[in-house]
């Protein structure tokens, strides 16, 4: 079986170390695990592995958040990979920090990574894993805490969460997103 895992993000330096990159930093998370090395290609940066009888193809979109859509849609089409096979990686402000929500479908929730891949796709229905970024954030400041780095105490337990997350891409590929849901919700 084929699998697409996107990890949304924004490309260049400044944006490396922020709370919109945390899709990209998971999947750097899974690649790193298999010894994968990305690729510069069309739409996004993309790697190949293998876990088990799983092919993974990797994507990080260099379209920048807001146009995440056309990397998906162009990828998806090009790897011949089912959409209820692919889970897209994203930041979520109403989560708390750490917290991690999967789902098969739902609303983009004003997320215009999720918005353009929805309009994109011409459906809603696809697998998202959230990661809780918290809303910890003076009104009128949503902007600067997305695209801002991570708080000194948010660092120390960050690392644990992504390679949770990372665990948690094995097992939607190896035993389908019912039983991913039902062993990782609420962790």
């Amino acid at each position: 079986m084929k699998y697409l895992i996107v990890g949304l993000g924004n490309i260049g330096d400044e944006y490396r170390n922020t709370r919109h990159n945390i899709g990209f930093r998971i999947v750097d998370e899974v690649a790193q695990s298999h010894n994968a090395q990305w690729g510069d290609k069309r739409y996004g940066f993309v790697t190949h592995l293998r876990v088990k009888n799983a092919e993974l193809t990797l994507l990080k979109p260099s379209t920048y958040m807001n146009l995440s859509g056309q990397a998906v849609r162009y990828w998806l089409q090009q790897e011949n990979i089912p959409i209820e096979n692919m889970l897209v990686i994203v930041d979520d402000l109403n989560l708390p920090f750490g917290s991690i929500r999967l789902r098969k479908q739902g609303s983009h929730g004003g997320h215009n990574g999720l918005r353009n891949i929805e309009q994109c796709l011409c459906t809603p229905n696809y697998n998202r894993l959230r990661f809780g970024i918290g809303n910890d954030f003076t009104k009128g400041a949503q902007i600067g805490f997305v695209l801002g780095e991570w708080f000194p105490e948010e660092e120390k337990t960050l690392e644990d969460r992504v390679r949770l997350c990372a665990e948690i891409v094995q097992s939607f590929c190896l035993q389908g997103m019912d039983n991913t849901m039902n062993q990782y919700n609420g962790k």
